[in-house]
C-alpha cells in the first residue's frame, strides 16, 4: 500500500511537472522614442499598454501562462538604433509579438530589419506616415491609430473652418513629416487655401533662422509645424517667437505636449491649433477611461489609448492562436478585431477567455474605437482638434 502511495504520488508529480512546462509564459515587446523627440509623449503610450498586460494577468493569465512586456528604445530618429533595440527583442528576447514602434521612421526600420524576417506582428499606437500602407510586410505590420493622409486632409479641414487662407509649412525630414507634410498641402489647396511655402528640416539642430527666413519671406499668415514637442518642433516654433517671423501656429499630433508650451511659453502660443488621433465615441470609449483613471492611466494622452488597444489586441490574438509561436498570429489579430462576433471591450479579458475557449468568434471594440484592419493593416480612425489653453493642449472635439 505504501508502495502505491508512493507511486500514485510520483505520478501526480510528473503530471504537475508537464502542466507547469506547458503553462509557459508569454513575452511581447514594446518599442518607444524613451529618448529623443517624443520622450515626454512616450512614458503615457508603455503606460497604457502595460495597464492591458496587468488586466490580463489578473484575470486568469494567456494560454496558461503569464503575459510580460519588455522595453527598448528607438529615439524615434534614430533608424539604426530602432532597428538594433527590434534585433534584440526578435532576436535575443524573443518576443511573440511587438507594440510599437511609435514613430514611422522607426517602424519601417524595425520591421524591415527584423519583425518581418522574424516573422514577427507589429501593432503600431502612432506610427502614422502614409508609407506604412504600401510596406511589403507579408500582412505582419498594424497599426492602430490612422494614417497621416487623412490626419492630413482633418488639419486641412479644421484650418480652413478656423478661416486660415494661406500657411507655411516646415516638416521634420523624415517618412512622418513629409507624409503629413505632402497630405496637409495638398488637401488644403484642394478646399481652397494656398501654401505659400513648404520647407523641410533636419531634426537636432540648434539654429532654424535660415529656414524660418525663408518661410516668413513667403508671406503666409500661419505656420504649420509638422515635427516634435520636444525635437525640432519646439525650437522652431521659439526661434519663430523670437524673430518675429509668425505669431500664430498650427501643428500635427507629434507637437502635442505640455513640454512645447512651458518651453516656448504660455502667453506666446495661446490659441496654437493641432490635429491628433483620438477615440470614437463607443461604449469601449468611456470602459477604457474609467479603468485607465483607476490604474493611474491618464486616458486622454495622445495615443495612450491606442497603445491599449495594441497591447491587448495583440493578448487576445494569442490567445486565439492558443500559444505563444509567432505562427498564425496575425491571422488569428484579424480574427478578435473584426465583426462578426460577441462584442469584447477594454478590460474584458475574463469573458473573452471564456468565448475563445468555446469556440466563439470575438470582436473587440477597444479604447479608441473599432479597429477592422483593412488589406494593409490600416483603420479609419478618429482626428481630434486640439488648442493650447493655458500650460496645455485641450481637447475641442473631433473633426468631421
Amino acid at each position: 500500500m505504501a508502495f502505491r502511495k508512493v507511486i500514485a504520488a510520483s505520478v501526480a508529480a510528473v503530471a504537475l511537472s508537464v502542466a507547469g512546462a506547458q503553462a509557459e509564459d508569454v513575452k511581447i515587446g514594446f518599442l518607444g522614442g524613451f529618448t529623443g523627440p517624443i520622450e515626454s509623449l512616450t512614458p503615457p503610450i508603455f503606460d497604457g499598454a502595460k495597464l492591458a498586460v496587468d488586466q490580463v494577468n489578473a484575470q486568469g493569465g494567456i494560454v496558461g501562462g503569464m503575459l510580460s512586456i519588455v522595453q527598448g528604445d528607438t529615439t524615434c530618429v534614430d533608424t539604426t538604433a530602432a532597428s538594433g533595440a527590434a534585433d534584440r527583442m526578435v532576436n535575443s528576447e524573443n518576443v511573440t509579438a511587438l507594440v510599437g514602434p511609435l514613430c514611422s521612421g522607426a517602424t519601417i526600420a524595425a520591421a524591415n530589419t527584423a519583425a518581418i524576417p522574424g516573422g514577427v506582428v507589429v501593432v503600431s499606437p502612432a506610427a502614422t506616415s502614409p508609407a506604412l500602407t504600401t510596406l511589403e510586410d507579408n500582412d505582419l505590420v498594424f497599426r492602430t491609430a490612422p494614417s497621416d493622409a487623412y490626419q492630413g486632409a482633418m488639419l486641412a479641414k479644421t484650418l480652413r473652418e478656423e478661416g486660415v487662407g494661406s500657411i507655411a509649412i516646415t516638416y521634420v525630414n523624415n517618412d512622418y513629416g513629409k507624409g503629413f507634410a505632402d497630405a496637409l498641402a495638398a488637401s488644403f489647396e484642394e478646399q481652397g487655401g494656398s501654401v505659400a511655402a513648404n520647407v523641410a528640416h533636419e531634426d537636432g539642430k540648434a539654429d532654424y533662422r535660415a529656414e524660418l527666413g525663408q518661410l516668413a519671406g513667403a508671406g503666409a499668415e500661419m505656420l504649420v509645424v509638422l515635427a516634435y514637442a520636444d525635437g525640432s518642433g519646439q525650437t522652431v516654433v521659439r526661434q519663430a517667437i523670437e524673430g518675429g517671423d509668425f505669431s500664430k501656429f498650427a501643428g500635427g499630433d507629434g507637437m502635442i505636449s505640455g513640454t512645447l508650451v512651458a518651453a516656448v511659453g504660455e502667453d506666446a502660443i495661446q490659441g496654437m491649433i493641432a490635429t491628433r488621433p483620438g477615440s470614437s465615441e463607443t461604449p469601449g470609449t468611456s470602459v477604457f477611461n474609467t479603468l485607465a483613471e483607476e490604474g493611474g492611466v491618464n486616458p486622454s494622452g495622445t495615443f495612450v489609448p491606442q497603445g491599449y488597444d495594441a497591447a491587448f489586441l495583440i493578448a487576445l490574438a494569442i490567445e486565439k492562436n492558443g500559444n505563444g509561436g509567432r505562427e498564425g498570429l496575425a491571422k488569428a489579430l484579424r480574427e478578435v478585431a473584426s465583426a462578426p462576433g460577441e462584442v469584447v471591450l477594454p478590460g474584458e479579458w475574463e469573458k473573452a477567455k471564456k468565448l475563445i475557449a468555446d469556440g466563439t468568434d470575438i470582436n473587440y471594440e477597444g479604447a479608441s474605437g473599432s479597429h477592422e484592419f483593412d488589406e494593409n493593416g490600416d483603420v479609419p480612425g478618429v482626428i481630434m482638434k486640439m488648442v493650447v489653453e493655458g500650460a496645455n493642449f485641450a481637447e475641442v472635439g473631433q473633426v468631421k
